[in-house]
């Protein structure tokens, strides 16, 4: 429950609360709204970048002092917005804040939760991936509304206030301190030819070459969804339905996601997501079937997004999971921040919204014919060191593990 509030409020915070607020930034500065937009995007890349050293620091580590840490430079970065006197600072809190993403959202989040429950992660992750889904329900109305009434600059003092004291008590009192003596690494020498090995390895880049095409494919698309749909013929608002139905399409594809059998998820899950952008391409209407073309990529993003979380460790295990899943997620990220500036580029170097959807169908396309050939993850497989089960590493308050 803790790691369920404070992934709402980070996302929320670090994530969301930007985009809801660039106009009257933008209105009150003069700053080009281009500009605070890719301060953000740059921000994002910081994150995935910053996610590689992350990783091997929660190995080494455990996850209190690092996660508290984040929280604090989240403050730091979050206040600094909000005193910025140009937009060269402005622009600096946001990389900083993308340090904070890299320490506190998803990425530690999920290694965190998979070293406490081992083979059962699939229902934990999908609880945190569900609530923290609700980030931008409760956080961009907040931003937007706090900002009329008080300035985006207060506004921004006020949620580094919110972020401090939510996320660091709860970081500090219900995260291990270290972690349990059977999970910590005893070798550097060691782990860092097996996160090599690993990490260069063809199923490994085969596995994140999937991924990030899938990504690429599915979030060009969804994020472009209104200006697609639109050159289809549909009304601004009924495009605009069909952006908000993505999201709603987002929960239910993740709980959805356990019921599909391992050994069938990636094939199943990168077909699905190939099939959802081609027909977002090929059909030309009605508004209504591209609709449902939309909610179905946004099932697949859902799952996707557990799947990231999951796949590492069924197919690496417990040992130096921070470091892989660091190195695994780090491209994720960086097209993750590029995908909403790739739609509008590829529409205007290929002509059309459609082309860009057929484009990205190319990309989602690749991704599924590498499903073909990557070896199916096993459900338990004995030689992949699982890892310890919940009861084995459940923290306690203090950051104690339960036996």
């Amino acid at each position: 429950m803790a790691l369920c509030i404070t992934q709402t409020t980070g996302w929320g915070l670090l994530y969301y609360s930007l985009p809801a607020a660039v106009r009257p930034i933008s209105e009150d500065t003069g700053w080009d709204p281009v500009l605070i937009t890719g301060s953000f995007s740059a921000g994002l890349l910081v994150s995935a970048l910053a996610g590689i050293p992350v990783g091997r620091i929660l190995d080494r580590t455990g996850p209190r002092t690092l996660m508290v840490t984040g929280s604090l430079i989240g403050v730091m970065a979050l206040g600094l917005a909000g005193l910025a006197p140009n937009l060269p600072l402005f622009a600096a809190a946001w990389l900083l804040a993308g340090t904070a993403q890299a320490a506190v959202l998803y990425q530690p989040a999920f290694t965190v939760i998979s070293r406490w429950y081992g083979r059962n992660r699939v229902r934990p992750l999908t609880t945190l991936t569900l609530v923290a889904g609700f980030a931008s329900t409760i956080f961009a109305p907040l931003t937007a509304g706090l900002t009329a009434a008080v300035g985006w600059r207060s506004t921004f003092l006020v949620l580094a206030a919110l972020l401090g004291l939510i996320t660091v008590p709860l970081h500090a009192l219900f995260l291990n301190r270290s972690w349990p003596s059977a999970a910590s690494p005893a070798r550097p020498g060691r782990d860092r030819l097996r996160i090599r090995a690993v990490t260069r390895s063809p199923e490994f880049l085969g596995l994140q070459a999937l991924m990030v095409l899938l990504c690429l494919g599915l979030y060009t698309v969804t994020l472009n969804i209104i200006p697609l749909l639109m050159e289809k013929g549909a009304g601004y608002a009924g495009a605009a339905l069909g952006l908000g139905l993505v999201g709603a399409g987002q929960v239910g594809g993740r709980l959805l996601f356990a019921r599909i059998p391992v050994r069938a998820r990636l094939a199943t899950i990168a077909g699905a997501g190939a099939g959802a952008v081609l027909s977002l391409a090929v059909l030309p209407g009605p508004p209504g079937l591209l609709i449902a073309a939309g909610v179905l990529a946004g099932a697949v993003r859902g799952c996707h997004t557990l799947l990231q979380a999951t796949i590492v460790a069924e197919r690496w295990g417990m040992s130096n999971l921070g470091a892989l899943q660091g190195r695994f997620a780090a491209p994720l990220t960086a097209v993750t921040a590029l995908a909403p500036v790739a739609g509008p580029a590829l529409a205007a170097l290929l002509g059309s919204y459609t082309a860009m959807a057929y484009a990205a169908a190319a990309a989602a396309g690749i991704a599924a014919i590498i499903a073909g050939f990557v070896p199916r993850a096993e459900a338990a497989s004995p030689n992949r060191s699982p890892g310890p089960n919940r009861a084995d590493s459940v923290p306690l308050a203090g950051g104690k593990t339960g036996k």
